[in-house]
């Protein structure tokens, strides 16, 4: 078996393999390992079959596949498994496959990913969602405003306004998504990401961006506004929402890595799914 630390001439290896797979899950996209690939010290394992080794913000060693569960010889699978804790990201939909004879399944909760429809995002309907139409109406009604793609003559601006966000958070840049932020930023083509970056009073006020994780799902690995913009935040989701192509129905903003800040966040905009991330253990 070789090991190697992911680096970026893992992309045109990893990318294809992991678009195949064609769950909704946010780790299945070479950009979120890329850019993570410190947090989480992942290494490229090869042994005929490809994994992805990492270990969990809560400090267990997994293996991530690079196909569908179905496809991975048992054999190898089983001997692989006793040198980590589990087998993850697992979607719930390739469960099926693991004998309960053989596999322990948990969940850890803070691993799900909240997915919202694009219509929900775009329209904001609905009255559980009626304090979020309020803001992006002040939002609207306060501020001149403009909306337009992330591309290189607005990465200065994006660049200004992660900057201001993170000394905001009153934390260490450790302590927070900026230094992934910010190499998103700086290799946002080489990455193949896309984004929308957004102006009020003529000020940088706010950037998203992501990446296709399959056909029908876009994932925004990341959403920095400057506060001082009231509404911003809905603005930015509810545009970026209008403004995705027709064949996305999803978009997915990630786990909230059990903070209760990211929970009380991203539950405020009512997901319509909580996609799961099973753990697999191998018994003995």
């Amino acid at each position: 078996m070789t090991t190697e630390r992911l680096g970026l001439h893992h992309k045109d290896i990893l990318s294809p393999l992991l678009r195949e797979i064609t769950v909704p899950l946010s780790e299945y996209c070479f950009a979120n390992l890329y850019l993570f690939r410190e947090s989480h010290g992942y290494e490229v394992l090869s042994d005929g079959e490809l994994y992805v080794k990492g270990r969990t913000y809560d400090g267990f060693t997994y293996l991530m596949p690079t196909m569908p569960a179905v496809s991975l010889d048992p054999v190898l699978l089983k001997e692989h498994l006793r040198e980590v804790d589990f087998l993850f990201p697992v979607p719930e939909e390739w469960l099926g496959i693991f004998s309960p004879d053989e596999f322990e399944v948990f969940f850890h909760e803070g691993d799900a990913d909240y997915l919202y429809t694009v219509e929900k995002m775009s329209t904001l309907a609905g009255r559980k969602l009626h304090k979020k139409r309020n803001l992006l109406k002040q939002f609207v009604e306060a501020y001149q405003h403009e909306a337009l793609p992330l591309t290189d003559e607005h990465m200065d601006d994006a660049r200004s306004i992660l900057d201001e966000w993170q000394k905001d958070t009153v934390l260490d840049p450790g302590q927070t998504d900026f230094g992934p932020c910010r190499e998103a930023l700086d290799r946002y083509e080489e990455l193949m990401l896309c984004g929308g970056i957004y102006y009020a009073e003529g000020e940088p006020a706010g950037f998203v961006l992501g990446e296709e994780v399959n056909d029908e799902t876009f994932v925004l690995h990341f959403a920095k506004g400057r506060t001082k913009f009231k509404g911003v935040y809905q603005f930015m989701f509810n545009n970026f929402a209008k403004i995705l192509p027709p064949k996305y129905k999803y978009l997915n903003l990630e786990q909230d890595l059990d903070s209760e800040n990211l929970r009380i966040f991203k539950s405020s905009y009512v997901p319509d799914a909580m996609v799961k991330k099973a753990r697999v253990k191998l018994r003995w």
